[in-house]
């Protein structure tokens, strides 16, 4: 038997293949702070944080958009995460300010998310994690029956959280209440996926 440790390398980007590189570059750019590390007729390399890149964008010219891009197999979103909930719906209410509205807003219970779809028709989640602890957020993750019986979480409506929020509510109470459906807009929820399977995680 093997002594040898696995290593546990960190995720370090995500590549998307695109025919619309410089709308992508604004896209990100206004979501979520990317700046460009390299441009040229192949792509962008763009980064938010110190690692050279953190998104990528592959340009090819025999590339074509896939009108089925729901119903097929492949990656459904990429995720970022915010320090806490204020930042995050802070940046709900700067994005709406450029008509940037989520196709989905949900209290997953270990996170607050609201999904984006990038000019490609990408998914893109921007969440806060509710406890402020990955350990605290992993544990509830692994034993909560809530989570077992519905891993997608409930709807919220992102206004009315964000005025909650500014009206004092802390962290913890805002997901309390979330979480119980206190701000469930009443509006099915656009998971971007085919229906057959939209209630499946």
């Amino acid at each position: 038997m093997s002594t040898q440790v696995t290593p546990h390398p960190v995720l370090h980007h995500v590549t998307l293949k695109t025919n619309r590189v410089d709308e992508m570059i604004r896209w990100y750019e206004t979501t979520v702070g990317m700046t460009i590390n390299h441009h040229s007729r192949f792509g962008a390399w763009m980064t938010n944080d110190g690692a050279n890149h953190r998104v990528a964008l592959l340009a090819h010219p025999a590339l074509s958009d896939d009108p089925e891009k729901i119903p097929h197999t492949g990656m459904h979103h990429l995720a970022f995460e915010y320090a806490d909930i204020g930042q995050l719906l802070d940046t709900y209410d700067r994005l709406k300010g450029h008509d940037m509205l989520p196709h989905a807003c949900l209290d997953h219970g270990m996170t607050t998310s609201l999904y984006y779809v990038d000019p490609d028709g990408n998914s893109v989640e921007l969440q806060a994690d509710n406890f402020g602890d990955w350990s605290a957020s992993t544990e509830w993750m692994r034993t909560a029956t809530e989570f077992e019986v519905n891993p997608i979480g409930v709807n919220v409506d992102p206004d009315r959280l964000l005025r909650a929020w500014r009206d004092g509510v802390d962290a913890a109470e805002l997901h309390r209440r979330s979480f119980a459906g206190e701000f469930d807009p009443g509006t099915p929820v656009d998971l971007r996926l085919p229906p057959a399977t939209a209630t499946v995680a």
